[in-house]
């Protein structure tokens, strides 16, 4: 995990909780690579759920953002639904981003 902190210090407080999301892609895959490593392997979590732990670790108070974005990016897996999210196996890797 150290290396995205360092990867994303201009977008984490002192506390390591981000208070901007990148707007540039690759600062933005970073950022998702960071916020995935939160989630708990073959756990399911309710969108509320999921909320809540991306509230833990952003200060923005944008919390749908954040699950859309990492749904896009193929980070977490949801239902057809949008009831269950997991997190995706494998995850993607920084090479698959060409990064």
């Amino acid at each position: 995990m150290s290396e995205y902190i360092i990867m994303l210090k201009n977008f984490l407080d002192s506390e390591g909780k981000l208070k901007q999301f990148p707007a540039k892609r690759k600062m933005k895959i970073i950022a998702l690579f960071y916020l995935a490593q939160f989630f708990e392997a073959e756990k399911a979590y309710s969108e509320q759920e999921v909320n809540l732990l991306l509230s833990q670790h952003h200060t923005f108070s944008d919390p749908a953002t954040l699950r859309r974005e990492l749904f896009d990016f193929h980070f977490i897996d949801r239902t057809p639904d949008g009831r269950v999210y997991t997190l995706s196996s494998p995850q993607p890797t920084m090479e698959s981003f060409s990064l």
